[in-house]
Parts: structure tokens; sequence; C-alpha cells
């Protein structure tokens, strides 16, 4: 039986998640996952490709607030601001997107942190941000600031095939999933169009082509080049070196670590 293993919120986009043992799945993605993300005066999106010291900032959620911290770094918690007047971001091809500033202090904390000046966004409330439309399902499928679609989602046991590839194995995190799921063959998820998640169906519409950010360990920032090197040489298509697959809800509901998965087709 195929069940749910884990599931991971990121809540700013970049930054270090967490695990939580259920989620709200939102048209958007996940509640509250990379609704934020830091960004430029100038208003365009930052990622561990140019900061790695994102990876090492710790963010959580309690009540609409978020306390940020880091290693010997004194923490800060502010209140997520939803509305107001928007300030215009750019993400990848995305341009002009919504977006409402948290604050002074919250973007001299990240500025203090990454040592450039920055500032932290939240998505607009009601804008949506719409995906590639090669792979939409319908006119109200969108996301926030993830890269290109509101879910990713992979097996255990691709990892582990994975893993038995290199000479030091990674963790998870490093390829940053949403929803890690287990008891399937390496790499099912590849084949799967459509699943069920409790009342939660979604279609998974494309394999993701991973970057260099897999790349940097995320807690130590040093970096080399797997997994990409071996990826590469099993897992390339057109676009790249693939693993995981994007996923669009299809509709809202909860879903709970433990909860089967049901392949619809």
């Amino acid at each position: 039986m195929i069940t749910l293993s884990s599931l991971t919120y990121y809540p700013i986009k970049a930054c270090r998640g967490f695990d939580v043992a259920e989620s709200q799945v939102e048209r958007m993605g996940l509640a509250d996952d990379r609704r934020m993300m830091v960004v430029t005066l100038e208003g365009k999106f930052l990622t561990q490709r140019e900061h790695p010291r994102l990876a090492l900032v710790i963010p959580a959620l309690k009540n609409d607030s978020v306390t940020l911290a880091a290693p010997d770094f004194d923490s800060i918690r502010f209140a997520i601001q939803k509305s107001g007047m928007p300030t215009l971001v750019d993400i990848w091809k995305s341009t002009g997107v919504h977006a409402i500033d948290q604050g002074e202090e919250t973007a001299q904390w990240f500025s203090d942190w990454l040592g450039v000046s920055v500032c932290l966004v939240h998505v607009a409330d009601g804008f949506k941000r719409k995906l590639n439309p090669d792979y939409t399902l319908s006119a109200e499928d969108h996301t926030g600031f993830a890269d290109g679609y509101p879910i990713l989602i992979i097996a255990e046991e691709s990892l582990q095939d994975l893993n038995s590839r290199l000479v030091s194995p990674l963790p998870m995190n490093r390829f940053r999933p949403n929803i890690v799921v287990k008891g399937c063959a390496p790499f099912a998820e590849d084949s799967w169009k459509r699943i069920r998640i409790g009342d939660v169906e979604m279609a998974l519409v494309k394999p993701c082509p991973r970057c260099v950010v897999t790349t940097i360990d995320k807690e130590t920032l040093e970096q080399n080049k797997e997994p990409l090197k071996t990826l590469s040489k099993y897992r390339n298509q057109k676009g790249g070196a693939m693993f995981g697959m994007n996923v669009i809800p299809l509709n809202e509901g909860k879903i709970k670590v433990g909860m089967s998965v049901e392949i619809l087709e």
C-alpha cells in the first residue's frame, strides 16, 4: 500500500522547511507554503543560488505570526501582512506579481543576515499567479511563490534508488518536496497522472528538472557536483535531470501523514 509518509512546509521560498502531521491543501498548494519570499529592493526574487545562507534561516509559524531564527543570530517575530497596498515583484517569467511588504524589521533582519539590502514579501490576498499554460488543467490553476507549480511530490524509494548510486547518500531535504510517499517502486510517481489522498485529488503534470540548489548541503552550505552528476546519467530528459513530479491540486481538503495514496490514473 502506498502511503503519505511526510508533509513539509516551506513558508518562505528558499528558506528551511519544517514537517507537519497534517495540512490543508488549497488550490495554491499546501496552506502557508511558499507564500513569502525574499526580494531585492527592485523586487527581484532571491534563492539559494545567489544566497546559500537562506538555507540556514528557520521560519516557524504560529497564529498568523512568523518567528525567524538563524545560527548565532538574534531571532525576531512578526505578524504576517496579507493585504494592503501591493508592491510588484518578479519571480522567473512572472512579472508584476502583487505582494505585500512585511515591514522594515524583517527587511533589516534578512539584510543583516545576507549582507545585502533586501525585503520580505507575502503574496497579496486574492492574487493568483498563473501556471505554464502548457500544463494547466483549468483556468483556476495557480500558485504562490513556488518555482512553477503548487506542490512537489517524491517517493522515498526514488531517493533510495538515487542514494544507491552515490558515494555519500543525501537527505530528502536536498530536493525540497512538499509531499513524500512510500510503498511503491522507485520513480513510480513518474507514471502517475492523478492521485487521491483523503478527499483531495491531485494531477501530476510534469517531471521536475533539478538545479544547482540540490548540490548545496543545507547544514554546512558546502557544494559539490552531486546529485546532478549522477542524475544526469540516468534521469536526463529534455529540460534537465528530473527528480520528483510537479503537482496541481484539483480540489481542496485536509491530508494527513499515514493516509493511503490512491492512484486514479
